[in-house]
């Protein structure tokens, strides 16, 4: 399978399962849950789901359950919507990245870096 059809196929189940999320799914522990990637693999049969969910990382067990129960609907949605002869099995797990972004901004925050003068040289830079 081409590399151009599995990042299409994808983005597509990237996109049905977001609105799903949106639109369609109403369990109270999948509120606020963010797709943040996709991947499938060559032939197409299986895909791997990263999820995050706003809030904080305590929500990461009631999610996951939440995905658990949810996933045989999810499925079956994917592979009505998706033109594919068999639909890929789903793979949800858990994305870190969310917090490792607050784990640095809080890093810089805590950084004393003073302001830069003008005669640190960025006059000269300026042209002056």
């Amino acid at each position: 399978m081409s590399k151009v059809r599995q990042e299409r196929t994808a983005e597509q189940i990237q996109v049905i399962l977001s609105e799903l999320f949106l639109k369609e799914v109403s369990d109270p522990r999948l509120a606020g849950v963010t797709i943040t990637e996709v991947l499938i693999d060559r032939e197409l049969q299986h895909a791997n789901v990263y999820i995050s969910a706003l809030g904080d990382d305590n929500r990461e067990a009631e999610v996951m359950a939440g995905l658990a129960s949810a996933s045989g609907f999810l499925r079956s949605q994917v592979a009505q919507r998706l033109d594919l002869r068999s639909a890929p099995s789903i793979h949800y797990h858990w994305d870190p990245r969310l917090r490792y972004i607050d784990e640095v901004n809080q890093l810089l925050d805590q950084l004393d870096i003073p302001p830069a003068t003008e005669s640190d040289g960025s006059a000269v830079a300026a042209g002056e």
